[in-house]
Formats: C-alpha cells, structure tokens, sequence
C-alpha cells in the first residue's frame, strides 16, 4: 500500500508517473509492485485535483483557448456492449483550457463530448476568471450554448474550424500520419473578439504535450485506463504537475508563476507531501 512506501521511493513513483511513464515500466524502474503504484498515483492524483480547485481562484486571464483531447476507458465506444455502463466505460475526452499570455491551465473536465460536459466545463470555467475574456474554441457546436450559458454576454468569443484533406487512402502513411490542413476559417459568435487572437494553436500544443506526459493518452497505447477513477486522477496529476512543476522554456518558470498563483517552483516532493 502507498502508505508503507519511504517518501524518497513515493518522490521516484510520482515523477514517472508525471513524465508520462506506464505502470509497468514504473513497477520494473523502481521495483514497487504495479497495484501500489497505481493505488498511490490514484491517492495523488485526487489530492492534485483538489489542490487545482482551490489554487485557481480569481485569475487574471485575458486570452483563454479551448478544446477537448480524446482517450477511453477500458474499451473504445464502438467495442461497448449493451450491458455497459457508458459513463464508465468507452470514449473519455478531456476538455482543458489554457491562457494564451502565461500558458496556466485554469482548469479541465472529463466526461463525454457532449453538451452536458461542454456546459459544466464552461461553466466552472468562467467562475474562475476576474474579468472580460477572449475565448477562442474549435467548431464543437456544444460550445455555442455553453459559453452563452457560462458567460452571458461578458465574453468576446470567436471559433476556429479547420479542414483537412480526405483521400480515402488506407496506407500506412495516411494511416499514422497526420492528414494535410487546407483550409482554416475563423467565425465571430459573441462580442467583439480580436481577429489576429482567434486562434486554438496554444491549446492545442497543450493536447501534444498531455499525450507525452499521459502514458493513457498516447497514440495507440496498451496503457489505457481500465476505470474512470484511474483516470482522472492521471489527469489531475498532469495538469498539477504541468502548472506549478515543470517550466514552461518560453516563459522561464512555470505557468503558474507567470500568472501569479505560485510565487516559486515547486516540487515533485511538494506535491507528494501535500497529497499523501
């Protein structure tokens, strides 16, 4: 059990976890059991999320970029069965969002791509910010009724929708390979956003950096979770880990000191300290 673990060797788990290693290859670095490690990443992971709760409160946010990044759960939404829980169970996006000037994650969601994740995403979003915002998101037609919901008319809010090519080809290089982009158009919704600022390019360098540090989110992965609980706690960690620990190279500290909620770096041992 996690309890029984020294705090160097719970330091050593936690830091893997967080720089996007599997269970297994944790278990086989470190030589602490496979159900330890994930009983004690669980442990951290929810203590991360109660600590991005309460630390992102009143932020001072001004350009906010949004978008939803795909994973499951134990089976892909077209292998679910009739007795299924799909709220278990198959496809499990997070929506996530992040400040286009300090790179801070203010917050995230998992759930279903739909308009009742979209609306409880948008709607804890907007409670944490302190002022007008530009808020720029994809063409999710979810977001429309969200933001209207979750902000009002206090938001200058545009969509980014963008198309790629489709071939139809099935080869190995159209397979793994991204398709071309071909065309990008930009929609104002409400308010009075800045043309040059509707823009999803921030967040969605956001997503590649989550699939690297979130073993669960890799392209075609053996590492996916096997229930819901395991991951979000795996996406609490993450963003945790993202925000007040690792430095953002741009900024030369991390998020969460750009924006003003740390005053200082802090560590995987913090974080191991405050949460177990």
């Amino acid at each position: 059990m996690p309890n029984v673990l020294k705090t160097e060797k719970k330091i050593t788990v936690i830091a893997a976890l967080a720089e996007g290693m599997a269970i297994r290859q944790v278990e086989r670095m470190t030589g602490v059991h496979r159900d330890t490690v994930m009983n004690l990443g669980v442990k951290v992971g929810q203590g991360c999320a109660r600590i991005m709760d309460e630390k992102m409160r009143n932020l001072d946010c001004r350009n906010i970029q949004i978008d939803e990044i795909w994973g499951f759960i134990q089976k892909k939404k077209k292998n679910i069965k009739e007795t299924d829980d799909p709220r278990q169970v198959g496809d499990a996006w997070t929506f996530c969002a992040i400040d286009a000037d300090s790179k801070l994650v203010p917050c995230y969601k998992v759930g279903k791509r739909d308009s009742l994740t979209a609306n409880a995403f948008i709607g804890d979003l907007a409670s944490r910010l302190k002022n007008r915002v530009q808020l720029s998101s994809d063409g999710l037609a979810a977001y429309v009724e969200a933001v209207e919901q979750g902000f009002g008319a206090d938001v200058d809010y545009g969509q980014v929708v963008k198309s790629y090519e489709t071939d139809g080809a099935n080869t190995p290089d159209r397979k793994y390979s991204p398709t071309r982009l071909v065309n990008v158009s930009t929609t104002v919704i409400t308010g009075d956003p800045l043309p040059p600022f509707i823009s999803t390019s921030y967040v969605e360098r956001l997503n590649l950096t989550t699939r690297h540090h979130m073993r669960r989110l890799t392209r075609l992965t053996i590492a996916f979770s096997k229930k819901l609980e395991n991951f979000e706690a795996a996406v609490g960690l993450h963003f945790l880990y993202y925000n007040f620990v690792k430095t953002h190279k741009t900024l030369r500290c991390t998020p969460a000191m750009a924006a003003s909620v740390a005053r200082s770096h802090w560590t995987v041992a913090d974080i191991v300290e405050m949460t177990t």
